[in-house]
Parts: structure tokens; sequence; C-alpha cells
């Protein structure tokens, strides 16, 4: 499988790249016909630095409080809230000191804070960090946790998005559906590789993917 990945850089920025690998996958909401691997980017420093410098120049007018960060983002989030607290004459944020956090998981598959860190989410701006955004679930669910616990999300960040925002947030990605023009993504009962009866490649999430 990993024979077909495909490089693709950014167009705006040479040093940041994501490989894409074409087959068919199943992730926890829909099938897809590519596997982005999005690995260098959340967890190599200088890849997740880059990326963070080309996020921070959307978000440089912003009030940011909290970044909240979801899919293994958080390397790629602190940098983001180093990037955001710089000072300078139009950073609203200049010398904040902007917390870093992401929620857990409970018994029920929840989303929640702990009392802990609960007092970063009340009345904060908040901007939520994902990795990707298909159907944009993950990302609703997200924003109901955040909404529960008192935080108001001023923006969402991606690195790779399929979708322009949610509930009227936009969404700023580094990579979008320009980069990967024949991507698509199905429900499981409207899958033409089903249909087909192709086997699935491989089950995939925010950690990785799992060949079958």
């Amino acid at each position: 499988m990993e024979s077909r990945a495909i490089k693709i850089k950014s167009p705006r920025n040479g040093k940041m790249t994501i490989s894409i690998i074409p087959g068919h996958f199943a992730t926890n909401h829909s099938h897809v016909n590519y596997y982005i691997d999005l690995t260098a980017i959340k967890h190599r420093s200088q890849m997740a630095m880059e990326a963070a410098q080309m996020l921070a120049s959307s978000y440089q007018h912003l009030d940011v409080d909290t970044i909240i960060c979801m899919d293994g983002c958080e390397v790629i989030g602190g940098y983001l809230a180093s990037y955001l607290a710089e000072d300078g004459t139009c950073a609203i944020n200049s010398q904040k000191d902007i917390c870093v956090i992401t929620p857990e998981f409970n018994s029920n598959s929840q989303l929640i804070f702990r009392d802990n860190i609960q007092n970063m989410v009340w009345n904060k701006n908040v901007l939520l960090m994902i990795a990707s955004a298909t159907t944009g679930k993950t990302i609703n669910r997200s924003l109901e946790c955040i909404k529960y616990y008192g935080g108001k999300v001023m923006g969402i960040a991606a690195i790779f998005s399929a979708i322009s925002d949610m509930n009227g947030v936009p969404i700023e990605s580094l990579f979008s559906l320009r980069d990967i023009p024949n991507y698509h993504t199905y429900d499981f009962k409207d899958c033409p590789e089903c249909k087909a009866q192709h086997k699935i490649d491989a089950i995939v999430n925010s950690y990785g993917y799992s060949k079958i």
C-alpha cells in the first residue's frame, strides 16, 4: 500500500508536504478513496513549526485565549500559541499566555474537560485545531463540547479540510480539495468500492491506519 503513496507540496510553502495513498479506506463516519498521511506535520517539530506559522497569519487579528487540539495536533497547537503571542503592532494577542489543551473521552466516548482545566474554556475565546475534516462530524462534536463548557469558538484551523466552514465558522486549512481534487468521501451505503465488492485496504483514523 505504501508503494502507492504520492507526495503533495503546499502551494504556499514548499517545505510543507503530505502523502496521500489511493485506495479504499474506512473511517468512523465514512469511506474515502484516499488515506491522507499527516504524520510528519503533526509530529516532526520543524514541519509542525512551519504549519503553525502559516496558520498564525490567518489569526493574527483574532482574540484567542485557548487553543483546543484534536487528533494529536498538540505540537502544532503549541507553536501556534507561541506565534500568536509574539510582539507585533497588529498582534492582538501580544505577550498573552495562551492555553493549549486537549479534551479526553470518557467511558461513554463523550468528550470532556477535567475540572482542573475547565477554567481554560469557560468564557474563553477558543481556536479549535484539528488534523482533518471530511464529513465535519468530528468538528461538530468538538463544537458541542466547547459550547457545553462555556467556550466561544472564534475559528477552526486544520491541516486538511474537505469543507470550508462548520455552523458558520470558517475553516482555515493548509491543504484542501484544491490540492487533492479527486478526493471523495461516501456514506458506507453509497460507497462505489463496496458496491463493486472491492475489499477495504485499511481502517483509518486520526492516529493512522491499520491494514485489513
